[in-house]
């Protein structure tokens, strides 16, 4: 077996993926590491996780900002839904652009979208155009993210593709370890729009180390659905503007209309891409693998949970227990660092072991962690108390993103890789995008039935700590709403049960 520090890039006669004309075959070139693209590529995968979890601390700071006259919390969750929306759609073509263009060259074009669009959303001094802004930084992150998993899966043998993932799962753990510590220090410092100017840097220096180190890959020829773009464009819009400003307008007829639309527009999709013969967008053949369905199950179930377990927890403890966003991020120590450390090693035990073996405890622990942090979620608990679910988690998140991102590409080949990164990657953000809708219909309607009349008292969520008589139904509400994204991810681990280990190349 070949050593994952040695693993050459393919160098047989393909397509060039850097400008070169079509056809001309690509010059053998000396085998090299595929580490120095895999690392270069990361930190922008990076940059994308730690935006996410920058603006969840963020949140209430924008929202007293950019929206202080209301109470309704579903103005400011767009922008996170907007950003997670404009990245889904896209995911489901742009593997495809990977394999057309070359994977190096769309992950640059995307890479310099999403530093300009970040510096679009600093600027920003109206809620509508931070939104607006967002949802080009999801553009961007959707042309980046594919190309990551395409890389390791052209360039790293199967049987040493777990270590790669590992990283990658390394990648997550710090970065939910940057991003709030970064975001709390930055709100305080300098002000929410500075989490956004943070990305020009390092978004210049991502950009350079891959045009440096990321190899031009062979590419392939393919058709682009454009019917299906937009109908999936369609029909999650749909479904996630009515699940997400629903108790706003009382979840009237039409709300319902919305949301069965974009069922019914969904189901038209699938049946077209089940009929469409040449390329389809999907090819549901894929979902015939079966550890490539049931991981694509479970990534949506992690996806809507982690996305959407965040906003009750930030809100509740800087609202309702008064911490700053520095503060709040503090309480995620013990999960990014855990979570970290464990996940390489994840990886490298992933190469010779039975996947459930780490999934299931995995999942078993996310869940867990999240049902205890609803248990603390009221004004008597210990603030320190919250590391300990907060560590609980990272040791589940170390057993979840690499083992499952590895047992969906194992068994794809180099024409299939594109394809199959943009559909596991899109069904994750579609979990997210749907999670992050939902919470904030939960969030509303557990406000609702807790503190009756609290949407009428302008300015009272708008910042700073809640006045004494609504911290009680205010905690109540938020511990309530974390219960949800606990039993999603409870989704994943019945999912999990049922995959099959795949063969194993013997190790040297």
């Amino acid at each position: 077996m070949t050593d994952p520090t040695t693993a050459s890039v393919p160098t047989a006669p393909s397509t060039r993926s850097d400008g070169a004309a079509p056809g001309r075959p690509v010059p053998d070139t000396p085998a090299r590491s595929p580490w120095p693209a895999l690392w270069a590529l990361v930190i922008g995968f990076f940059m994308i996780l730690v935006d996410t979890t920058i603006v969840s601390v963020a949140n209430p700071a924008i929202k007293a900002a950019l929206d202080p006259d209301t109470n309704n919390l579903d103005n400011v969750v767009w922008v996170t839904s907007a950003y997670l929306l404009a990245y889904a759609v896209p995911l489901l073509i742009t593997g495809r652009l990977g394999d057309r263009f070359g994977p190096k060259n769309i992950y640059l074009i995307g890479l310099a979208i999403f530093t300009l669009a970040s510096l679009g959303c600093g600027l920003s001094g109206s809620l509508e155009m931070l939104i607006a802004m967002r949802a080009v930084q999801g553009l961007g992150a959707a042309l980046m993210t594919p190309q990551t998993m395409a890389v390791i899966t052209r360039t790293f043998p199967p049987d040493r593709r777990g270590a790669a993932m590992g990283l990658w799962g390394a990648t997550a753990g710090m970065a939910t370890l940057v991003g709030p510590l970064a975001g709390g220090l930055l709100v305080d410092g300098f002000g929410w729009a500075w989490i956004f100017f943070i990305n020009l840097p390092v978004g210049v220096i991502g950009f350079v180390l891959a045009w440096i180190f990321v190899p031009a890959l062979e590419t392939h020829p393919h058709r682009f659905d454009v019917v299906g773009v937009v109908l999936s464009a369609v029909a999650l819009f749909l479904i996630v503007f009515g699940l997400q400003e629903g108790e706003k307008f009382s979840w009237a007829p039409w709300v319902w209309s919305m949301i069965a639309a974009g069922v019914v527009v969904m189901a038209v999709f699938i049946w077209t891409q089940a009929r469409t013969k040449n390329e389809p967008l999907v090819p549901l053949d894929l979902f015939r693998e079966r550890n490539f369905s049931l991981a694509n199950l479970t990534i949506a179930a992690v996806g809507f949970t982690v996305t959407s377990m965040t906003l009750p927890l930030m809100f509740f403890v800087q609202l309702a227990r008064g911490l700053t966003p520095t503060e709040a991020a503090l309480l995620m120590i013990p999960m990014a660092v855990l979570s970290g450390v464990l996940a390489p090693l994840a990886g490298k035990l992933l190469d010779r072991s039975d996947p459930r073996l780490l999934l299931v405890p995995g999942l078993l622990m996310v869940a867990g962690s999240l049902f205890w942090y609803a248990s603390l979620m009221n004004v008597d608990t210990p603030i320190w108390m919250f590391l300990l679910p907060s560590a609980v988690m990272g040791i589940g998140n170390a057993g979840m993103w690499g083992p499952l991102a590895t047992t969906a590409t194992r068994n794809l080949g180099p024409r299939q890789a594109g394809a199959g990164a943009g559909i596991y990657n899109t069904t994750r953000t579609i979990g997210s995008v749907i999670g992050s809708a939902a919470i904030a219909a939960v969030m509303q309607a557990r406000l609702s039935a807790n503190l009756p009349g609290a949407s009428d008292a302008a300015g009272e969520f708008g910042g700073g700590t809640l006045p004494p008589f609504v911290l009680d139904g205010f905690s109540t509400a938020m511990a309530q709403s974390i219960l949800v994204p606990a039993g999603v991810i409870l989704v994943g681990v019945v999912a999990v049960l049922f995959l099959r280990r795949p063969p194993l190349t013997p190790q040297r």
